[in-house]
């Protein structure tokens, strides 16, 4: 196991600190927030702690049930205790861009129905400003791909319809819609850009997460870093 691998199992296990017993929380998706998916299935067996997870994708969901922890839906519950999950960029507002596994929408509404979100990565995904060399992921439904491609393209970002592997044609998400990832640059505004892309109908969801995350994890070759943002 890389460097990476390690520092980031190691902020996902103090992000799992936080549990409690009798908590609900969100199972974020992707490979950093398997690590906590994990550790929360070995303290729910090992301390008997009494614990409902709500996942936010179907990997998340399967490898929830092959962790042994309890599964429920936001219609059972919805308001959740605790989420965590992983980020593809963190700037030093602590604003995030995430999506790149696909699951953004669900990701989103899960984060916003917890009373604490806590990001899980390495170092290797903080910069100084969001958009750098990385695009933002925008969910789309199917029929309003021409014209979101469109607008997308007079706000002067690049936009990419996001292709499967080992699949003939585009990336479907969990909500059987289409991912367009957007090469916007160095993003100045997140706050506005993201306001802006929801404004373009057919734009169901975006990768910014802003003034959402409330503690970071930060995975380092020998340590943990622990980020809070400030309010």
């Amino acid at each position: 196991m890389g460097w990476r691998e390690e520092a980031k199992k190691r902020a996902a296990h103090e992000a799992v600190k936080h549990l409690k017993d009798g908590f609900t929380l969100g199972l974020g998706s992707g490979s950093t927030a398997a690590y906590a998916i994990r550790e929360i299935g070995r303290k729910i067996h090992q301390e008997d702690l009494r614990i409902l997870g709500v996942p936010t994708s179907y990997q998340a969901f399967l490898l929830a049930v092959d962790c042994g922890i309890p599964l429920t839906t936001l219609n059972e519950h919805p308001e959740l205790d605790l989420t965590i999950d992983g980020a593809d960029q963190i700037d030093k507002a602590l604003n995030l861009i995430k999506g790149m596994g696909g699951a953004l929408t669900r990701e989103k509404i899960v984060a916003s129905a917890s009373k604490q979100l806590v990001i899980v990565a390495d170092e290797t995904k903080l910069v100084e400003k969001l958009g750098t060399n990385h695009p933002v992921p925008v969910e789309t439904l199917p029929f309003a791909l021409p014209s979101v491609m469109l607008k997308v393209r007079e706000m002067r970002g690049r936009p990419a319809l996001r292709e499967g592997r080992g699949k003939v044609g585009p990336v479907v998400t969990d909500n059987g819609n289409f991912i367009v990832d957007i090469d916007f640059g160095l993003i100045n505004s997140p706050k506005e850009l993201n306001s802006r892309l929801k404004l373009i109908p057919g734009v169901v969801e975006t990768g910014l997460f802003i003034e959402m995350a409330d503690i970071i994890y930060v995975g380092k070759p020998a340590s943990v870093e622990k980020l809070e943002r400030e309010r």
